[in-house]
């Protein structure tokens, strides 16, 4: 689908155990960067992705090289004057990481280049990430005057407190090394490289059963919100209705087996 400048590209790659979606966000000319109608367009895909049945994986990249998303529109934000401006576009990037947060297949964010801002909200909401080796991450909103929100709150999830007071704070930007040294991106690898480490991510999460897969991502959202013990008994709850659906018996027999011989 197309919108003024930008595109959101999606193509399908149909494989025996399942669909893959890959998903490309294409505003390249401006870094990749959001406004009302990239937003709209991407929340719009993923809540149709999410009517796949035969979906596995989503893969979100941004177009260009030099970007995941290199943040919110700067001009669009310039131009924003009264508070129901201001909570009506910061909604709106909600909307988008609440859409890949409730996508009900695992999502792997690729990010090469810049991915600053909202990109790092976006980020935060896929389940992993793989960098390229040229990537740069960082929160400018308090140099432009406003405070970095919304899913910048799973940040302390991801990188610990301090971590994050440093990024929404300073404003300053990190490299990819430093990234994967904080707990940011699940692996880096050059940049040359990055579709082959994406492509082993996807054909990892494929080897595991369709509605296993669906179950621990869902799970792994409730996890989130309960305490420990109403967790554990989620997990309890999660693993009677797997075996009342039966996916393990054709997988567990075939161990079984294999061992045998």
């Amino acid at each position: 689908m197309a919108s003024g400048v930008h595109k959101v590209d999606i193509s399908w790659d149909r494989r025996p155990a399942g669909t893959v979606a890959n998903v490309v966000f294409d505003n390249s000319r401006k870094l990749n960067s959001l406004n009302p109608p990239a937003l709209l367009d991407l929340t719009e895909a993923f809540l149709g992705l999410a009517r796949e049945d035969d979906l596995r994986v989503v893969v979100l990249s941004g177009a260009g090289g030099k970007a995941f998303i290199g943040g919110a529109d700067i001009n669009h934000m310039a131009g924003m004057k009264t508070s129901e401006d201001g909570r009506a576009f910061i909604t709106s990037v909600h909307k988008l990481c609440q859409a890949i947060r409730d996508c009900p297949v695992p999502v792997i964010c690729r990010m090469e280049g810049y991915t600053l801002g909202a990109g790092l909200e976006v980020a935060a909401a896929c389940d992993m990430r793989i960098a390229a080796d040229n990537a740069f991450f960082g929160m400018p909103e308090v140099k432009v005057g406003v405070p970095s929100v919304v899913e910048a709150a799973l940040l302390p999830r991801l990188i610990g407190w301090g971590r994050t007071s440093w990024l929404l704070l300073t404003a300053e930007n990190i490299d990819a090394a430093t990234a994967d040294r904080w707990g940011m991106v699940e692996q880096v690898v050059p940049a040359a490289k990055i579709g082959e480490a994406v492509e082993r991510c996807v054909a990892s999460i494929v080897e595991g059963t369709p509605k296993a897969v669906r179950a621990q991502k869902r799970l792994m959202r409730r996890w989130e919100r309960l305490p420990l013990d109403e967790a554990v008994q989620a997990g309890i709850d999660a693993f009677a209705q797997s075996v009342a659906e039966g996916e393990h018996i054709e997988r567990m027999g075939a161990f079984v087996n294999r061992n045998r011989k």
